[in-house]
Formats: C-alpha cells, structure tokens, sequence
C-alpha cells in the first residue's frame, strides 16, 4: 500500500502535458478560436467570396472551445506546417456551434441536417459545393489522430471541384 501511494504521489507531480498522447502539445491550451458571439453567416460569406477570388477552398469548422476534439484540431492547424498549406489552399472558418444549439442553419445550408458531434468540418470548392458529404461529421477524435493523417486528409481537396 505504502509503495502504491509513493507512485501515485510521484505520478501527480508530473505535469499533464508531459504524459499526453496529444501530439500538438503547447498549441493546444491555447487554441480557442470559436468565437460564440461572431456573426458566422457574414463570416462564412466573406470566405466564400475571398475563396472564389482566390480559387481556394473553404474549411468551416463547426466546434466549440468547450470542445476536447475541436480545439485539439485548432492546435493542429496552427502548427507551422499546417498553417502554411491551409494558407495556400483554404480560406479557414471557425463557426461556434454552442452546444450543438447555435449556427446549425450554416451546415444545414451545406445539405447537413443537424450537427451531430464537434467538431464538424465542412469543405467547400471556391463555389460553395460541400466536398466531404460523408466525413463532414466524423471529426469527433480530431484531437487523437495522428498528424500525418489529418494533414492527408487536407492535402487532398481539389479547388476545381
């Protein structure tokens, strides 16, 4: 008992971001880029009109900062090397979904029903086609993927579509 006790007193002064699986570290704390009062609709617009422009894509992550996975993904996409593809191929959105209760119209405007875990990401071409009908929704463990993974997944998108 007394040696359970000294490895559980040990173990609690080791900091929590030390023992994370979580591979973006420092930039997750920080990352919390949904902004509930935002008007997300003249948001989502603004990047569709720049995507168009530009012949980007648009990337709306509909998440919330209460949200493990969606400020996990946050935390992946401001790491140098994601920041610099998404920079050259998306326009990024961040859409407060509160707790599955606010900006459901803007999925819904993409052909989604309803939200149905947080984070959902949404891909448009320039023109406003949503991309990922089927994987929209299933960015619910974006914070335990792995990095090589995510950064594919985004890599893949063709503007042209």
């Amino acid at each position: 008992m007394r040696s359970l006790l000294l490895v559980l007193a040990t173990l609690a002064l080791i900091p929590l971001s030390a023992i994370s699986a979580e591979p973006h570290g420092a930039a997750y704390p920080e990352a919390r880029p949904f902004e509930q009062y935002a008007n997300a609709t003249e948001q989502v617009d603004a990047a569709l009109d720049r995507a168009e422009r530009t012949d980007k894509r648009v990337i709306i992550v509909m998440g919330a900062n209460w949200c493990h996975d969606s400020r996990g993904l946050a935390g992946w996409f401001a790491q140098p090397r994601f920041a610099v593809m998404l920079e050259a191929k998306y326009e990024l959105v961040y859409v407060d979904v509160g707790h599955r209760d606010r900006n459901i119209d803007i999925a819904q405007r993409f052909g989604l029903k309803a939200i149905k875990g947080t984070p959902t990401v949404l891909v448009l071409s320039p023109k406003g086609i949503l991309l990922n009908p089927k994987s929209a929704p299933q960015w619910r463990n974006a914070a335990s993927r792995a990095e090589e993974e995510i950064f594919a997944y985004f890599d893949q998108f063709d503007p042209e579509l």
